[in-house]
């Protein structure tokens, strides 16, 4: 049996605020969700999953997001095209998403992937990049990921 990636949960301040920013600015669909005052919880779910979950987001956290301690490092998601990445880029700047680089970066020196790189209401590290067409866009840490060092 080959085990693939089910479903990321992430631990949120304030499900509120995290819910409108995954389903109002990236486009997740609410599925389920909790309100109970010690058990609030969320199921997101995207067209392609017939109905299962792609994120859980958990009312647990008690800070932000610390890039210095094991666990996740970042959250990845893959568009369609370079043009939906600058339609998701431009709808999270009028919105006041901070971003790691000044729009879309190559993954790499030479490499045809790429992507933006920001991060949600908790300082929880995201990308959503396309497999080809950010040939020629700029890659800010030379032959290093990009992804790896935000």
């Amino acid at each position: 049996m080959t085990l693939r990636p089910g479903h990321t949960g992430l631990n949120v301040t304030d499900l509120d605020r995290s819910l409108a920013f995954y389903r109002d600015l990236l486009g997740f669909t609410l599925l389920a969700e909790g309100k109970e005052d010690d058990r609030r919880y969320a199921f997101l779910g995207g067209p392609d999953r017939d109905g299962a979950p792609v994120l859980t987001l958990w009312q647990q956290a008690r800070g932000a997001y610390d890039d210095g301690r094991a666990g996740l490092h970042h959250l990845a998601f893959t568009a369609e095209s370079v043009d939906r990445v600058r339609r998701y880029e431009s709808a999270l700047r009028d919105a006041g998403v901070a971003f790691a680089h000044d729009g879309l970066v190559a993954h790499r020196e030479g490499s045809a992937s790429g992507g933006i790189f920001f991060h949600d209401p908790d300082g929880t590290r995201l990308e959503i990049s396309v497999p080809e067409g950010a040939e020629g866009a700029p890659a800010p840490l030379g032959s290093a990921p990009t992804c790896g060092f935000f």
